[in-house]
This record gives structure tokens, C-alpha cells and sequence, in this order.
């Protein structure tokens, strides 16, 4: 910060800005006054500062009430947006005086979210249950970015996924998945055993967004085949996939284990795997750097691996 920005940085009172704000959103220094429970004086005061502090009118006086100059407007943007960004420190520094000791930001793909974040992420809360877990799902792509960015701690998504625009990123292996055909039970596909992705291309499909590992890594082993997909709906989640496949809107492909979970007990749909070396995939673990982590996200990476080491030698 260089000592200009300092020196405005000093001028500018946060109380000033409140009231600012609440003159704006009541249209006139009286009713602002009223909500904020002080003096119009008092209010008109301030507001005058504020102009004097900023070299400039941000508000137009008449007898109705007050209108927003140009400044004002440009202003009145900034300072909801300086406002909320204290709301939510307080928001989070409260947790701390309550008792939550750490704060993790997951982000992950649905996949990851389906299969195996609950139960890892159920047991790392029973054992530290100080800890606040934030947890998103995203596509892989989104994911991502959000690592890489900052907007989150730790990723979870397929790693297959990562490409390029992953190469800065840290890896660490985490669970494996394996995609199936997912069809009703009266279907041609349902009698086979395995099957290899390309002999699906005859049959309508239900898919999942186009920017989804899913359907990214179907759209290229159709291109190898010199077929196109034959798509009749796209669905944002797994669940609804089922749905419409339950209704004959066509097949669909998912990870095997959160059919399995899904359809506990259920006798109306069948996964039939696939044989292609795509449908094995990599879950990992992704960080800017897991040695700078927080150490509330390093213990959580911890267990998260630890989770999946156990399942892996228990298989």
C-alpha cells in the first residue's frame, strides 16, 4: 500500500459509511437517521465529512429526500461491498470464539461428493469437531480454478480432469472410481456383462453438463470411433440421470459406486461397467502447496488419505 493510499485509507470512517448506505437504501437523511437511531444533524454531519474526506459531492439535497451524484453511485457500490466483507469476518471470527477452531474450504466434484465425502468427511468432524468443513461441489474444471485462485483449501475431483491447466497444482492420490452403463432392466444392454463405451452410440443417452469429466471423456471416445453421441437430455446431477433413465429417456453413464449407492433396494435399473480404459478414474486430493495448508486443512488431508489407504488395503 503506498502512502497515498494510506493517507485515503485513514480519511475514510466506517461509521460514515454505514450511514452513507443507509441514507442511500432510505432515500433521505430523516428516515436514515430514524433506522440508525441518531441525529439527522449528526447524520448530515458525517456526510459531509465523508464528501470533504473524499474531495467530492455524493449526494444531490432537495426537499424529498437526497439522489446519489455519480460519485455517489460509484461509491454506494464500494462501500456494500467494504460492508459485508466485515460481516463476514465477524461471521467467522465469531466461530472461533464459539468454539470452531478451524475452517476448511472444500471444493469438489460430484462424483467425489457422491462416493465419498460424507462418510471421511463424517468421521474427521466426530474426531475434530472444533473444525468447520465448507464444503462445494463443482465440476472438475471449476474445481480447478478455484484451487488455484485461492477461493479454496483443498480440491477433491478426477484427476484426469486436471491437464495443463493443472501443472502448477500438488497431487495426492486419493480414491479410484469406475464408470458404468447405467440402463433399465428391460433393455437390450442390460444382458451383457461388460461393455465397451463405442457399443452404446446406437442407443439415445442421458447425460450430465458439457463441461463435465463425464462427458468430456465420452465426447473424445466418440470422436475415436467416429460416432457422436446420441443425446436426448442433459441432467445436473446423478440422481436425476436415474430418473430419466428409469423413465426410458435413454442410457447414461456414471461411477459404478454411487449407482450402487444410490439404488440401494432398488430392482428398476441395472450398471452394466465399462471396458475402456477411461472409465477407471483417479480421485485426488489437489493444493497450490499442501506444506503451506493451514494445519486444520493438513490434518483433514491426513485423514482424507488415511481414509483411503485403509479402504484400499481392506479391499
Amino acid at each position: 500500500m503506498t502512502i497515498t493510499e494510506r493517507s485515503f485509507a485513514r480519511r475514510i470512517d466506517l461509521t460514515s459509511l454505514q450511514l452513507f448506505v443507509a441514507v442511500c437504501e432510505a432515500g433521505s437523511i430523516g428516515k436514515a437517521a430514524e433506522r440508525e437511531f441518531i441525529a439527522a444533524s449528526a447524520v448530515s454531519k458525517r456526510l459531509a465529512d465523508l464528501e470533504g474526506a473524499l474531495g467530492t459531492a455524493l449526494l444531490y439535497r432537495h426537499a424529498r429526500g437526497v439522489d446519489l451524484t455519480p460519485a455517489g453511485q460509484a461509491l454506494l457500490h464500494h462501500a456494500r461491498s467494504v460492508l459485508f466483507g466485515l460481516e463476514k469476518m465477524q461471521s467467522e471470527l465469531s466461530e472461533y470464539a464459539d468454539g470452531v477452531r478451524g475452517h476448511v474450504r472444500v471444493h469438489a466434484s460430484i462424483s467425489a461428493v457422491v462416493q465419498f465425502l460424507p462418510e471421511d468427511l463424517g468421521g474427521f468432524i466426530h474426531q475434530h469437531p472444533e473444525v468447520k468443513i465448507d464444503l462445494e461441489e463443482h465440476l472438475s474444471a471449476d474445481v480447478i480454478r478455484a484451487v488455484q485462485e485461492g477461493a479454496a483449501d483443498l480440491g477433491v475431483c478426477n484427476a484426469g480432469a486436471l491437464g495443463p491447466s493443472g501443472a502448477l497444482l500438488q497431487r495426492q492420490p486419493y480414491r479410484t472410481d469406475r464408470l458404468a452403463l447405467v440402463v433399465p432392466q428391460a433393455h437390450v444392454l442390460a444382458a451383457f456383462q461388460t461393455i465397451d463405451f463405442a457399443d452404446t452410440l446406437d442407443h439415445d443417452h442421458v447425460g450430465l453438463d458439457a463441461n463435465s469429466s463425464i462427458a468430456l471423456a465420452m465426447h473424445q471416445a466418440a470422436a475415436r470411433a467416429g460416432r457422436a453421441i446420441r443425446l436426448r437430455i442433459r441432467v445436473s446431477g446423478l440422481d436425476a440421470m436415474c430418473r430419466m433413465i428409469a423413465n426410458g429417456l435413454g442410457v447414461g453413464v456414471m461411477p459404478m459406486r454411487a449407482f450402487e449407492l444410490m439404488q440401494s433396494g432398488s430392482s428398476a435399473l441395472r450398471a452394466v461397467p465399462l471396458t475402456d480404459g477411461w472409465a477407471t478414474r483417479a480421485i485426488e486430493l489437489i493444493a497450490r502447496d499442501f506444506g503451506t495448508l493451514p494445519v486444520t486443512a493438513r490434518a483433514l488431508v491426513a485423514h482424507l488419505t488415511a481414509e483411503a489407504s485403509a479402504e484400499r488395503l481392506g479391499a
